[in-house]
Order: C-alpha cells, then sequence, then structure tokens
C-alpha cells in the first residue's frame, strides 16, 4: 500500500508518511539500544547505564537477578573476571506497541580468561521497552543460554 492520498496519485498523505517514518525511526531506535546494549557490558560503560534502561528494570539471566540500575551494575560486574568480552547481537525481531516494544536477539559472546585462552557462549535476548521522554529505554532483559562451553585454548 502506498502512502498517498485518494484525491491525486501525486499527493502523499502525510498522515501514512508520518506512520511509517514513526515505525522506521523507532525500530532503528530500538536496534540501536541493542547494540549499545552489547557495547555497555564489553566496554564496560556503567556510567550510560541510565541511556541503556529504566530506574525500574528488572534482568533475569544466568547469573542472577537484577531490580533496578544499582543491582543491574552490581550483576553485570561479574564480566571484570574476564580481560574481555565481545557480544554480537542478531537476528533482531522487533516488534513495537504505541509506547512500548519488545525485542528478541540471538547473542553470541567470546569471553577471553587470559591471553590464550577464552570461552564462548551462545543464548537468546528477550527486552522489553518503553517510550521515555529520553527516547526508548528497556524495562526487562532476559537471557536465555543455548550453550556455553569450556574455556578453549588458542589455537594461534
Amino acid at each position: 500500500m502506498f502512502p498517498w492520498n485518494s484525491d491525486s496519485h501525486l499527493e502523499i498523505d502525510m498522515t501514512a508518511t508520518e506512520t511509517l517514518i514513526r515505525v522506521l525511526a523507532d525500530r532503528a531506535e530500538l536496534a540501536d539500544l541493542v547494540a549499545r546494549h552489547s557495547l555497555w557490558v564489553d566496554e564496560r560503560r556503567h556510567d550510560e547505564t541510565d541511556r541503556l534502561f529504566t530506574e525500574d528494570v528488572v534482568v533475569k539471566s544466568p547469573r542472577g537477578q537484577a531490580h533496578g540500575i544499582r543491582e543491574l551494575n552490581e550483576l553485570v560486574s561479574a564480566h571484570r573476571v574476564y580481560a574481555r568480552t565481545l557480544h554480537n547481537k542478531c537476528n533482531l525481531v522487533i516488534e513495537v506497541d504505541g509506547e512500548t516494544a519488545t525485542v528478541r536477539a540471538h547473542d553470541v559472546a567470546v569471553f577471553v580468561i587470559d591471553d590464550k585462552t577464552e570461552a564462548l557462549a551462545a543464548g537468546i535476548h528477550r527486552y522489553r521497552a518503553r517510550r521515555t521522554e529520553d527516547g526508548w529505554r528497556f524495562d526487562r532483559l532476559e537471557i536465555t543460554p543455548i550453550a556455553l562451553t569450556e574455556a578453549l585454548a588458542r589455537a594461534l
């Protein structure tokens, strides 16, 4: 369906166009938020937590649960045991319903234990988000593990 007014094929129906732009902008912002979540963990950007999550966020993961930003920062601090991490999200399925949204993403992560050893993990991240005065923020995250390797010595 094209966003044209029925009175003229040349006159664009601004309501349909504005709606389409809003939907695309929401989807882009939510996809960016997922990418920033990976950077937040990998680059230890914990000072940016409120740019990703609401104050009342609830997180359930294999590492435990967190209620609120303070507990979430404590939960993610467990990653300090690794020299580095690298999370990669893909297969995003984004559904926007007015002022709320859900995002489902596959996550594959590398956990560098030291210069010669790493572990790999794969899981499904299910986010729930809501529109705030400052843009979209996650208010819920559930991480379901799919696979986790033992520590692997590097072949190189």
